[in-house]
This record gives C-alpha cells, sequence and structure tokens, in this order.
C-alpha cells in the first residue's frame, strides 16, 4: 500500500502529528512518503493509495494560504474516488475549518477515511496514540 502524507506546519504541531501517522502508517506494513506540501505535487497524492493531507487552523478558522490552499486547489478536481485522511491542530475555536475542510473534499468526490482529526496545539498524552492510529486507518 502507497501512502503519502502532505502537510503545511507553522509552530511544528502538524508537522509532529505527520510525523505520528506516519508511524502509524509504517506500522502496517504501508509504504509512506512524507513531504511538506511545497515539496509537494499532484501525483504525491493521485499516485498513493491513501493520502494524508495536513494544515493547522489559521486566522479565521481558514487553512494556511500562502502555501498549501493552492495546492488543495490545484489537486481538488482529480481526488474523486480518492482516499484521503485530514488531519490538523488548532490553538483556538472549535474546529470549524476541519468541517469545512472535509466537506469540501467531500464535495471533490474524495473518501475520508476515519473521522478528520485535530489535535490542540502539539500532540500530547492520548494524542500521541490517536495520530499513530489515524495512519493506521490507511490498510
Amino acid at each position: 500500500m502507497k501512502v503519502s502524507i502532505i502537510y503545511w506546519s507553522g509552530t511544528g504541531n502538524t508537522e509532529t502529528m505527520a510525523n505520528l501517522i506516519k508511524e502509524g502508517a509504517a506500522s502496517k506494513g504501508a509504504d509512506v512518503t512524507i513531504k511538506p506540501v511545497n515539496e509537494a505535487v499532484e501525483a504525491d497524492v493521485t499516485g498513493a493509495d491513501v493520502a494524508f493531507l495536513g494544515c493547522p487552523s489559521m486566522g479565521d478558522e481558514a487553512l494556511e494560504d500562502s502555501e498549501f490552499e493552492p495546492f488543495i486547489d490545484k489537486i481538488e478536481k482529480s481526488i474523486n474516488g480518492k482516499k484521503l485522511g485530514l488531519f490538523g491542530s488548532y490553538g483556538w475555536g472549535n474546529g470549524q475549518w476541519m468541517e469545512n475542510w472535509t466537506d469540501r473534499m467531500k464535495k471533490a468526490g474524495a473518501t475520508i477515511i476515519g473521522e478528520s482529526l485535530i489535535v490542540n496545539e502539539a500532540p500530547s498524552g492520548d494524542d500521541v496514540e490517536k495520530c499513530k492510529n489515524f495512519g493506521k486507518l490507511c490498510g
């Protein structure tokens, strides 16, 4: 199983989540590629069996707009039928950005695996296992 993890992280919290998700996916025998979004291309998503996309909540509960949002715009038309796992960290709000993003990806035809994962600030305690378990949903 080919798994791709693409993320944007400003403080390192979402990057930590991405690495924990990678650990979980690898424990299921997946061939995992992990990249920050500025190194990713559309084929990283379309060529994977499962793609995990991670972005923290920014501003008024929105995706990061200089790198991550343009990437999502680019792949949106090619994710019909693609299995996606969405994740990210937040420091305020109630997770509305993730609900909006999940709905957007579903409307584009993606199959969302599990329940999109959000973590307040850096993953610690139970959140570490939640991230690893999220990665295990790949297979």
